[in-house]
């Protein structure tokens, strides 16, 4: 299969913006020469070189309290190159919820067959494929106990390949709807037992969210002229969420899925992309999920508004399987990677958001009204208001907040934006405007859960640095082809989440030791890893970092000998990195949770067995990976995996 139709990614491997924004390359060139840096240096010093000059930048923020800096206890376990799940001696990983499991609606809780002929019908009511972002909620409502709760789990996308029989040949509406079903979000309730963590079933909470579930618009963005279409006239409801990546609980029990690479179901074929179009990776060419062909819906030349409607975050009550879904356009349109919630000082509600394309960039919004611990129908509405900002990274270490708000900064009616519902629509187009930072990849956010104010995010790679062009290599990205990707770190103002100003540094350059070129060593103290994603912090201060290395990449080229992907752990007061897992062949690590003890993790393996075209060839479906129910299975199938310590002890000690 060609390039073109390379699914998951589409739009986000090129870039879309074209913005003379300086890129955060830029800045730190500013800063440090590159050529003082290199000059009496060896290749293999370098990165000690970069990691002193940015330490130097960062100002932690004052604490108002003191916590144990925790210690990590397992054996690092090695590459993994088996087609299985590995986690260090004393440890075990045992699958929860894999795609085509029932999700437990009572009545309706068909069983997953393995040559792939369920229906449409019986797919929305199971697993979805792909599992990404996911969260824990302990049951009741309120309670912090770590044996019982419910799950919400994202399903991104669908390898057709091998959720069809005969895979896209013939193609038809069937197949379409069964795609449709595949994707969204799982909610389900689970219990640790005698026997380990099972799904209840059934359960008064078990839902499927799919491409096709009404879901409300809120914010600013509702009713706007870019949100009505034919079917919606008054632009207040949606039908469905898809490509949903990672996401983020929020303190009043409610789930944040984010919608990423919406663009990539989407097609206008007439040859005349609009700027905004363009400016969100719509193509005039069909990306290959071919949902146009049987959906009109999208079909951009049908229906121009239909894509504005996607690219948002939504929250959703995992408590109450009857409440609508709403889209919080406050927090503004683009490929949502993340929505990580903290509470400031103030109590306000932050939220922190990458954009994950390359050349995109870091958002946070702050919301108008202040979180009541004890009025959660007043915090339901605490997304609807405030105000969004894109970041600008300043050469001097600093950062800047820039509000992203209509009638301010050239955000005017002469400029494209008519109200705060179209700065929101096009909320690229507006952080172009104010000249934030260009980086590369922002993807996922976590705030350190024993410093306030400390905030890391995952730059996860970007080969187009030093390409056909592109800015090449600088004291912050000293790498050609930016193959294995950073984590940057900042410190709000005061540990003050809502600050208009920060300080960075480059937390960690990842790569490899034994790397024959520079560019490829990176600064890690301890296991190797490339290409971070999925970053969150546990409730005892320990960071947890997985890699997302590219089907064509994985274990080749410049990763060859690395093994699968993996999950890493660091204190980040000591920096060194802890290999703790590794998956099975053809997948991606992704999506965390823990219950409130600690003792229990839950991890998603996404697209186990996924070649390099991102779609399995239907008539070899176990090619690559038959996990996770090997020698019985009929295809390879993503499930979120339980994780403990035999002895009952806190994951990571």
């Amino acid at each position: 299969m060609s390039d073109s139709y390379k699914i998951k990614h589409h739009g986000v491997e090129a870039a879309a913006n074209q913005s003379a924004n300086p890129l955060l390359s830029d800045v730190l060139e500013a800063r440090f020469s590159r050529r003082g840096l290199l000059k009496g240096s060896s290749a293999a010093g370098l990165a000690g070189v970069l990691a002193g000059s940015f330490a130097a930048l960062a100002e932690a923020a004052p604490l108002p309290f003191a916590h144990k800096t925790p210690q990590l206890g397992f054996k690092p376990v090695p590459f993994g190159f088996a087609d299985k799940v590995v986690v260090p001696d004393g440890y075990v990983a045992e699958v929860l919820y894999a795609w085509g499991d029932p999700v437990g609606i009572a009545g309706n809780m068909p069983a997953f067959k393995q040559d792939a002929s369920n229906t449409a019908a019986e797919q929305a009511l199971q697993a979805g494929m792909h599992h990404d972002g996911m969260a824990y909620f302990p049951l009741p409502l309120g309670a912090t106990g770590s044996k019982h709760g419910l799950m919400a789990i994202n399903h991104e996308y669908t390898d057709d390949g091998l959720l069809h029989v005969g895979g896209m040949q013939p193609w038809n509406g069937d197949k379409v709807k069964k795609a449709q079903a595949a994707v969204g979000v799982s909610v389900i309730e689970v219990e640790a037992t005698a026997k380990g963590w099972q799904v209840v079933r059934p359960s008064k909470y078990a839902r499927r969210i799919t491409a096709n579930t009404p879901i409300a618009i809120g914010g600013p963005a509702r009713g706007n002229a870019l949100m009505k279409t034919e079917a919606d006239p008054q632009g207040v409801e949606i039908l469905g969420t898809f490509q949903n990546c990672a996401s983020g609980p929020t303190p009043w029990g409610t789930y944040l899925t984010c919608e990423e690479n919406f663009d990539g179901v989407f097609v206008n074929e007439s040859g005349n992309l609009t700027e905004l179009e363009k400016r969100y990776g719509i193509s005039n060419k069909d990306a290959g999920y071919r949902w146009a062909w049987e959906d009109f819906r999208f079909d951009l030349q049908l229906n121009p508004n239909e894509a504005n409607r996607f690219g948002w975050v939504v929250e959703i009550d995992p408590f109450d399987p009857k409440a609508k879904p709403v889209k919080r356009t406050a927090l503004g349109r683009f490929k949502h990677e993340g929505a990580t919630v903290t509470i400031a000082p103030s109590g306000h509600a932050v939220v922190y958001m990458g954009d994950d394309q390359r050349f995109e960039y870091i958002y946070k919004f702050v919301s108008k009204n202040k979180y009541h611990p004890n009025n959660r129908k007043a915090n339901m509405q605490l997304l609807e208001e405030g105000t969004l900002y894109v970041a600008r990274f300043d050469a001097d270490g600093s950062g800047q907040w820039l509000p992203l708000v209509h009638g301010q900064h050239g955000l005017t009616v002469d400029k494209g934006f008519a109200d705060q519902g179209d700065v929101v629509i096009k909320a690229r187009m507006a952080a172009d405007i104010l000249g934030a930072t260009k980086m590369d990849r922002p993807e996922w956010i976590a705030v350190h859960s024993h410093k306030p104010g400390e905030v890391y995010c995952t730059l996860t790679n970007n080969s187009d640095r030093g390409k056909d062009g592109k800015p090449g290599t600088d004291a912050a990205n000293p790498r050609n082809s930016n193959l294995f990707g950073h984590i940057i770190r900042w410190n709000e103002n005061g540990g003050d989440a809502t600050a208009a100003g920060f300080k960075w540094d480059i937390f960690v350059l990842a790569g490899r030791p034994d790397a024959g070129k520079a560019e490829h060593v990176g600064n890690i103290k301890g296991d190797a890893f490339g290409s971070p994603d999925g970053l969150k912090f546990d409730h005892n201060g320990v960071l947890w970092v997985q890699t997302d290395v590219s089907t064509s990449t994985v274990n080749m080229k410049e990763y060859k000998g690395m093994g699968n992907n993996q999950m890493v752990a660091v204190v980040p007061e000591s920096g060194e990195f802890r290999r703790f897992l590794t998956g099975p062949n053809g997948c991606e690590i992704t999506g965390l949770a823990f219950t409130p003890d600690n003792k229990t993790m839950f991890v998603n393996i996404q697209h186990p067995g996924e070649p390099d075209s991102e779609r399995n060839d239907p008539a070899k479906p176990t090619a690559i990976s038959s996990w996770p129910d090997g020698p019985t299975a009929g295809r390879p199938r993503a499930a979120t995996v339980v994780v403990r310590k035999l002895d009952g002890g806190v994951i990571g000690s």
